[in-house]
């Protein structure tokens, strides 16, 4: 029975990665508006992220990080066009949660890992060896 439990919880734990890391696609077709639009506003990307850089909380957050705020304005300036644009809708596009989500991937992990008995992290379960 205990040999049961053991390889129930191995394959839930391996059910549930397998679930978190399965990503969807989605695509459509593009205008030519969209097109020209994006063509005309590379340099409105350089221009947004310089200024998202220069916030007092972005600022704070490199320096945080390790990175001085004239590194980052380098390594803004050393993106093509095409990477600068990229970025910038990859900032517009990220939630503003997303922290969250990463937050409860670790706490599952580690809740899984405490019911297999790899680990012992929360008083609250109790091991399956």
């Amino acid at each position: 029975m205990n040999i049961i439990k053991r390889l129930f919880s191995v394959v839930l734990a391996i059910c549930f990665a397998n679930g978190v890391v399965i990503q969807t696609a989605q695509a459509a077709l593009v205008s030519t508006e969209q097109v020209a639009r994006l063509a005309t506003t590379d340099e409105s990307a350089h221009q947004r992220l310089n200024e998202m850089f220069s916030r007092a909380d972005v600022q704070a957050e490199l320096e945080r990080l390790g990175l001085s705020a004239d590194l980052a304005k380098e390594r803004i300036a050393a993106l093509t066009d095409a990477e600068a644009a990229a970025l910038a809708q990859q900032i517009d596009d990220a939630p503003a949660g997303g922290i969250i989500g990463a937050i409860l991937l670790v706490f599952f992990v580690l809740l899984i890992t405490d019911i297999l008995g790899f680990t012992k992290v929360f008083p609250f379960t109790r091991s399956v060896k």
